[in-house]
């Protein structure tokens, strides 16, 4: 696997939340040797033995289940370890979500033209359950306090992502409120003096809401500007489909390297439909366009 990513042009990798446990071995090898060098990890990376397909939201950090938040803090852990002992500085999370037992506002707000009452309607509902205060950002915050830490003690810092999910959280308009509640909520476990969390930016979910009319993708960008450490890139179809060859579709990458620092690390995030082919061409095109 990391021979093919070497081949492609890439030196430097991500490893992403559908690592087996079975690739461990060749991943280490591969790093001792120097075939690459891993910019970062993505939570939960190894997967928990029985599994053996992407999970990352296998576990939620916003969850009421002790059981379940253990098993979120016990394999959120695990990766910040495995991230160290591969040497990437960096790893990508997933923050929970909200759960809508009867009568769920996504249909709504996934539509492309709903109603206007009925999409303030949804919004606002999902708003209520999504707000700073509210019982599953509180769950989800004290989590956060008490891994950060940990990850901290590894020289790992954590960057919590933006997501597609319209029930996932924290709501985007959200963000830079989340990221500050946690900087008061503790002095300890700060990262050389750092932001306790970070943000980590995935432009083919931002332009996903951009879209559906949820988020402004430039204004959301510069109300994160200070948090940002790294981004997944990737491009979205007129259609929605993301994950597609950057250049090819609606995202604005002229846009967002604005807003790209040389400290920032940048993961081409391509569907495993595309052909090495078109990875290459997404590789090259985005040297091109970032410069």
């Amino acid at each position: 696997m990391l021979a093919e990513m070497r081949e492609l042009g890439f030196r430097r990798v991500e490893l992403s939340h559908g690592i087996r446990l079975a690739l461990v071995p060749g991943i280490l090898q591969g790093v001792a040797e120097g075939l690459v060098t891993i910019s970062s990890v993505h939570n939960f990376c190894p997967l928990p033995g029985s599994v053996t397909h992407a999970a990352p939201n296998l576990f939620q950090p916003s969850t009421k289940r002790k059981s379940e938040l253990a098993m979120w803090h016990l394999y959120s852990r695990q990766t910040i370890e495995f991230a160290k002992r591969v040497g990437a500085p960096h790893v990508v999370m997933h923050s929970g979500s909200v759960r809508f037992p009867f009568a769920s506002p996504v249909a709504v707000l996934e539509s492309l033209a709903p109603p206007a009452a009925q999409r303030e309607k949804a919004l606002a509902r999902l708003r209520a359950k999504s707000r700073p205060g509210a019982p599953a950002m509180r769950r989800l915050i004290r989590a956060y306090d008490d891994l950060i830490p940990y990850a901290a003690s590894h020289g790992v810092r954590l960057g919590a992502e933006n997501r597609e999910g319209i029930l996932e959280l924290p709501l985007d308009e959200n963000f830079p409120a989340f990221l500050d509640a946690l900087d008061d909520t503790s002095s300890e476990g700060f990262l050389l003096g750092d932001k306790r969390l970070h943000y980590w930016h995935d432009t083919g979910h931002a332009r996903i809401k951009h879209l559906h009319g949820l988020l402004d993708h430039e204004r959301h960008l510069a109300g994160v500007v200070d948090r940002l450490i790294g981004f997944h890139l990737h491009d979205v179809s007129e259609a929605g489909s993301d994950h597609q060859v950057p250049g090819s579709g609606s995202v604005d990458f002229a846009m967002v390297k604005k807003y790209i620092e040389p400290h920032h690390t940048l993961v081409l995030e391509p569907s495993p439909a595309l052909t090495p082919e078109e990875i290459t061409r997404s590789r090259n095109y985005l040297l091109e366009v970032l410069g």
